[in-house]
């Protein structure tokens, strides 16, 4: 018997290699797993489990080959450079070490070592199309031979809407009356707001409050709203007259009559304004023009409460306390649609920005839905139960959603995603009816007024261009400290 000790390593190395290039680390604990793959005979596995013939066990654990999928790995191409700085006789012992001596062999010619294998990848995972399908099998997870790029993306997370207004102003006065509408914000970031006999002017920029107009104590406003341009604003009074007043000067340029009775809701496009009374008329009112009115528009049986132009100013919609909807075009006394699903009064209705013909409107206490609608031909195309009288709606112009105001009885403010209407956000803080709404400039911001007479400032809606958040939390008042 030859006297020499053997290698610990159990390796026949090379000429020009010693024990200190090639360092095998052992580990103790025979329950870990060893071996990165098994290998393909049982000689092999004997030569690496029995590295001297005086051990009786080995130090490794060789998994099972039946129960491992090696097929589905490769190795590198035959004659592909191995990792900068390393060492190609090492390479190659190692290989040989892992995967066996009949994995490959050693080619002499040229003295030139060279590993021969059918396979081009070296640990490189491919699809196994041979076998069932795993439950984490790329064909499981996407399409083909690669995990799609959906499933490997983690999935948006929902848009978070701030629960808490970041404004509130005081606003004494405010009524609460569901036939009115007294808040407006114009394009020039400017807020109008009807408290009894006067109207109050905002500034949102730097807060200062301006009183636009007293209308006396025989009178009261009913409506304000502002033109696109945002430099003029109208005023509906209860005496049923309709003002126009230059919002930068603070003076009155025109006075138009033709109600018989308040004047409870306005609509401007952009050459027309459309009033809308008690007395369930709706005149057309040219400021060009020296009439007070330039056409009359009659076929509600009750207030018209609710009017709003189309964004291309060819149709006007009309809501009234007679449960009707009406659609009219510019140059027709009749209206061209009469939507009549609705079983109260329609004071909510809002234009969708982002789809021509689309009209979202709401009933009130009894009816208590939103309904959509396609005026090209009159569907209703879909609807939802809210829970409670809805007061106003305003489509955003930044994203495909909507927000909607409510009364009796819960006094919410929500938010919805269009078409598939799906909650974004659920937001209270009014003690009573959410009567008023207008969206900010920029889209992001609504305000909102009750009967509790405060106005409450939400950030619902993500806008187009990073905005710098509002970060101030207080209580203004709206005419009280600064005016009175």
């Amino acid at each position: 018997m030859d006297s020499t000790p053997r290698r610990k390593s159990g390796l026949n190395l090379p000429s020009g290699m010693n024990e200190t290039s090639l360092r095998l680390e052992t580990f103790s604990s025979s329950s870990s797993f060893r071996a990165v793959t098994c290998v393909s005979s049982p000689r092999a596995i004997s030569s690496l489990s029995s590295p001297s013939k005086t051990s009786s066990c080995s130090d490794r654990f060789i998994p099972c080959r039946s129960s491992s999928r090696l097929h589905t790995f490769g190795l590198i191409e035959k004659g592909s450079p191995v990792k900068e700085g390393g060492d190609e006789a090492y390479a190659r012992l190692l290989k040989s070490e892992l995967f066996g001596s009949d994995f490959g062999s050693f080619s002499s010619a040229g003295g030139q070592g060279g590993l021969s294998s059918p396979n081009k990848n070296m640990l490189r995972f491919k699809t196994d199309h041979s076998g069932p399908n795993s439950p984490y099998s790329p064909l499981i997870l996407g399409n083909g031979s690669r995990v799609s790029s959906e499933s490997s993306t983690p999935p948006k997370p929902p848009r978070k809407v701030p629960k808490k207004p970041h404004k509130v102003l005081d606003a004494p006065s405010l009524q609460d009356d569901f036939y009115l509408n007294l808040v407006d914000w114009s394009s020039q970031n400017v807020l109008a707001v009807g408290l009894g006999t006067c109207v109050y002017l905002w500034t949102a920029s730097n807060s200062k409050v301006t009183r636009l107009c007293d209308l006396g104590h025989n009178d009261s406003v009913c409506s304000v709203q502002w033109t696109r341009e945002g430099s003029y604003i109208s005023v509906g009074t209860h005496e049923g007259q309709v003002q126009v007043w230059d919002g930068t000067q603070c003076k009155r340029v025109r006075t138009m009559g033709g109600h018989q009775t308040r004047t409870g809701v306005l609509a401007w496009n952009s050459r027309t304004l459309a009033s809308g009374s008690r007395d369930r008329h709706i005149l057309q009112h040219d400021l060009r023009i020296p009439s007070d009115y330039v056409s009359k528009l009659v076929c509600h049986k009750s207030e018209v409460c609710g009017l709003k132009w189309s964004h291309d100013d060819r149709e006007l919609a009309s809501g009234g306390n007679d449960n009707q909807l009406l659609v009219w075009n510019q140059h027709s006394q009749l209206p061209i649609l009469k939507l009549t699903e609705h079983t109260a009064a329609v004071k909510a209705i809002a234009w969708s920005p982002h789809q021509s013909g689309l009209l979202a409107s709401g009933g009130g206490t009894a009816d208590r839905c939103i309904r959509f609608w396609n005026t090209t031909n009159g569907h209703q195309l879909n609807h939802v139960d809210t829970g409670s009288q809805v007061c106003n709606l305003a489509w955003s112009k930044n994203v495909n959603e909507l927000v909607s105001t409510h009364g009796y009885s819960q006094n919410q403010i929500m938010v919805w995603k269009y078409p598939s209407l799906s909650k974004v956000a659920t937001l209270v803080g009014h003690s009573l009816r959410v009567l008023y709404l207008a969206m900010s400039p920029d889209g992001q911001t609504i305000v909102t007024g009750a009967g509790d007479e405060t106005l409450r400032f939400w950030n619902v809606f993500p806008s187009m261009k990073t905005q710098t958040p509002v970060k101030d939390t207080g209580l203004w008042s709206l005419g009280r400290t600064q005016i009175r």
